[in-house]
């Protein structure tokens, strides 16, 4: 007797990849993809969460004195310890990276039991940390340099020179279009935005709801 075909709610969802150089717009897109239904991934929200538990910060202290205080992560001074330094930034990696994995895994599994087609891995560095090659597509949102720098700015207040100095350690944008499913052009307003993903949805065959139309 042959194996009975597993139904679309057993199947494990597909896998679509959102990225973008800094402030290019990627968190925009995540909260219009949840908007529409769609299940998104933050890794950079799970890292956050990793970092709040106490094994892990007390791995942290002992790996970076000085970096945790009152129990909660300083990150600013972590920063300052691993920032342009690879074998820390390797070290620290080492430390969160893993847990963040399950967290994504344990997580996708949840959208996969409520029947999710789709699962939106929204990651900064994508490409950087090779995570596009398990991805089913990817999205990349992108704008212009000066642009990009401008909204950075208005946001966090980073000097121009220190976002610069971010977006040199990523992959080149040019780059990133390159290796993209689609690319989203985020140098106008958010109605061209929003009109364009839904473009990219229909091109990908996701349905609005979060449904695959394939």
């Amino acid at each position: 007797m042959g194996t009975a075909e597993p139904s679309p709610a057993q199947l494990p969802p597909r896998r679509l990849g959102l990225t973008g150089s800094i402030g290019a717009g990627k968190s925009t897109v995540a909260a219009l993809l949840r908007a529409r239904g769609l299940t998104v991934l933050d890794a950079d929200e799970q890292a956050r969460l990793v970092t709040e538990e106490p094994a892990v910060l007390a791995q942290l202290e002992a790996a970076f004195p000085g970096t945790v205080a009152t129990g909660k992560l300083d990150r600013a001074a972590l920063a300052a310890q691993v920032f342009g330094e690879a074998s820390r930034l390797a070290q620290l990696n080492a430390i969160v990276h893993p847990r963040v994995r399950q967290r994504i895994q344990a997580l996708e599994a949840q959208a996969a039991q409520s029947g999710a087609r789709w699962v939106v891995h929204d990651v900064p560095l994508l490409f950087e940390g090779g995570l596009d090659q398990g991805m089913d597509a990817v999205l990349v949102v992108d704008a212009p340099l000066e642009q990009r720098l401008k909204r950075v700015v208005a946001r966090s207040g980073l000097s121009r020179e220190d976002i610069l100095a971010r977006d040199a350690r990523q992959l080149p944008a040019a780059q990133k279009r390159e290796r993209a499913t689609v690319v989203l052009d985020n140098s106008g307003d958010l109605p061209a935005l929003e009109r364009q993903l839904e473009t990219a949805l229909r091109q990908l065959g996701i349905h609005p709801a979060g449904q695959s139309l394939g």
